[in-house]
């Protein structure tokens, strides 16, 4: 199973509350375990402007309201900028598939605040992770399910639209959902 630039999608009863509802882009999956970020959950009271401020970067004032989203629960001081793929970072970008890359490097957010980064992007504090195999069993145990990415649903405005959207993509509504997974 090769999930790296997929996309997986919360279920109900998935028994993380950091998780319910959550779309989340994965970046990696291997056999060393996989990493992803949340694309559909804000930082509680974080905006773009504030983070420029904390780490002494000038900003253009568009970046006072701009949202910062909640990447994951895992090292949430942490920061990773989603991004479309025209953008490359002078230091390091991963891309991830066509039109997403990642960055977790400053210049990237040097570059956004100059009006000189990516054309499209999220920026997040914190990613989740998943140990070799965990991944898998939760999928497996119906914790998740997977979909293909597409760039315009990840980078909308609406945050809390992007579950029933990913959901959508497959031909699934919220209500069709169940927490038991079957065997045949």
């Amino acid at each position: 199973m090769k999930l790296t630039g997929k996309l997986l999608i919360a279920m109900p009863g998935i028994g993380d509350p950091r998780f319910d509802n959550s779309v989340v882009f994965l970046c990696s999956h291997g056999q060393e375990g996989a990493m992803g970020l949340i694309v559909n959950k804000l930082a509680p009271g974080v905006v773009l402007k504030s983070l420029f401020d904390q780490l002494d970067i000038t900003s253009k004032p568009a970046a006072a309201t701009e949202p910062v989203y909640f990447g994951g629960p895992v090292e949430t001081q942490r920061g990773f900028v989603l991004h479309s793929d025209e953008y490359i970072s002078t230091v390091n970008s991963l891309p991830v598939c066509p039109g997403l890359s990642m960055t977790a490097t400053l210049d990237v957010l040097e570059d956004i605040a100059e009006g000189r980064g990516p054309e499209r992007y999220l920026v997040m504090l914190g990613y989740a992770g998943w140990g070799p195999g965990q991944l898998e069993d939760e999928i497996a145990q119906n914790g998740w399910l997977t979909a293909d990415t597409e760039p315009d649903m990840v980078f909308t405005d609406l945050a809390d639209g992007k579950w029933e959207a990913a959901l959508a993509s497959l031909g699934v509504t919220p209500l069709n959902l169940s927490m038991d997974a079957g065997r045949a």
